[in-house]
């Protein structure tokens, strides 16, 4: 199994300003992220940001720094960016690993990778998992995906697939959407080239332009869950306490 991992890291953040970059456990967030996906089986880990001191922080942590523009729509256009300064070639896998998930499991980084290598027709992967509880199904802060055959059919903030005749709310079908993606370069070329899309801009998802454009998405039941994502201070907080206990 060949691909490489990207994580697409900007200093600037509306909700937490220099999130990648505040300390867990007296560690740069973003170094945490590099950890991980250096214990996957990623040929090669690089951090696509438009700072130096990201750039610093992630070498630090051993993994390889593209340096982009600060203008990006969401993190698959600054990988592409990215991507564009190799000689990687267009069947190459490339895996984007948000720079804000310090606990991602790097047997989930090989699972997705692994689902777009052994899928010749698919243009990207992800993961799901299933909805726990009513109030996670009905948060439109989680992201939701159906999906048939393997296949992605949409994804939504809103509670799908929706069931008309329950009187309750029914997440017994649901799948929370994980955001980690494995695209093939070809394809993370025709993505980042194409105009925001204007389901993309509805729900603010940007794996909603992929369907869009027509591009088949692989789901898989992920096997490894990533510990909580950092928006808030709180969230800090919250990442730090698991990591220590760990």
């Amino acid at each position: 199994m060949s691909f490489h991992v990207v994580i697409p890291a900007r200093l600037d953040s509306t909700r937490l300003p220099g999130k990648v970059l505040r300390p867990i456990a007296g560690v740069p967030m973003i170094a945490h992220v590099c950890r991980a996906a250096l214990a996957s089986r990623a040929a090669s880990v690089w951090v696509a940001t438009d700072s130096p001191d990201v750039a610093a922080a992630a070498e630090a942590a051993g993994a390889k720094t593209l340096m982009t523009g600060a203008d990006h729509v969401c993190g698959s256009d600054r990988i592409a960016e990215a991507v564009a300064g190799t000689a990687w070639p267009p069947e190459a896998v490339v895996l984007n690993v948000q720079g804000d998930e310090p606990m991602m499991p790097p047997a989930l980084i090989d699972q997705v990778a692994e689902a777009l290598l052994a899928d010749p027709e698919a243009d990207m992967a992800t993961a799901g998992t299933p909805i726990v509880d009513a109030d996670e199904w009905a948060n439109p802060n989680v992201v939701k995906v159906v999906a048939a055959g393997g296949r992605a059919l949409y994804f939504s903030r809103a509670s799908i697939p929706f069931h008309r005749d329950s009187a309750n709310a029914d997440f017994s079908r649901g799948r929370r959407h994980l955001g980690i993606y494995a695209y093939r370069v070809a394809a993370l070329r025709r993505f980042a080239a194409a105009e925001t899309g204007h389901l993309e801009a509805h729900e603010s998802l940007e794996q909603l332009r992929a369907l869009e454009l027509g591009m088949k998405i692989a789901v898989v039941e992920a096997t490894a869950l990533p510990g909580p994502g950092v928006d808030t201070p709180a969230d800090l907080l919250i990442v730090e306490e698991r990591m220590n206990n760990q």
